[in-house]
């Protein structure tokens, strides 16, 4: 586990080149909750062909934010059938507009971040339940970096 003092492009830098150093010569996916400068920083230092997933997880977070209480649930099961895409007979975009439309009238601009991010939410519908559900090393790092930051 690296600890930084931020997230910057410059100590992304200096992590994938510490990785570089260790002898990763490629990683095969990358989930990141849209930081600044981490494709660039590992573009520069390791291979270009890395499959870069917007965080599914921060895209909900950062999606029902300002969405009112009583409608949340009923938002996050939409927003559950968009990422669950491979179970279901609707083609992603597809979905995402359904989603869209029907939330649009209370929320104007709701669904905006997902259409801005399509081409970087879609790798996910390439892979398995399994890979899908391997979130675990995301969800034990946080733990982690949470038990420091309230130690600090």
């Amino acid at each position: 586990m690296y600890i930084g003092t931020n997230e910057s492009a410059k100590t992304w830098l200096s992590l994938f080149n510490d990785l570089k150093n260790r002898g990763v010569k490629d990683i095969l996916v990358m989930c990141a909750d849209g930081l600044t400068g981490i494709k660039r920083s590992h573009s520069s230092c390791l291979s270009k062909k890395t499959e870069y997933q917007r965080c599914i997880v921060h895209m909900i977070r950062n999606t029902t934010k300002f969405v009112a209480t009583k409608d949340y649930k009923e938002l996050c099961a939409d927003l559950k059938k968009q990422y669950t895409m491979h179970q279901q007979k609707n083609k992603p975009k597809n979905n995402l507009d359904i989603v869209a439309d029907k939330w649009e009238s209370k929320y104007p601009k709701l669904m905006s971040s997902w259409y801005s991010e399509w081409d970087a939410i879609t790798p996910i519908f390439k892979f398995s339940v399994k890979s899908k559900n391997s979130n675990i090393y995301n969800k034990c790092s946080r733990k982690c970096k949470f038990k420091i930051k309230k130690h600090e």
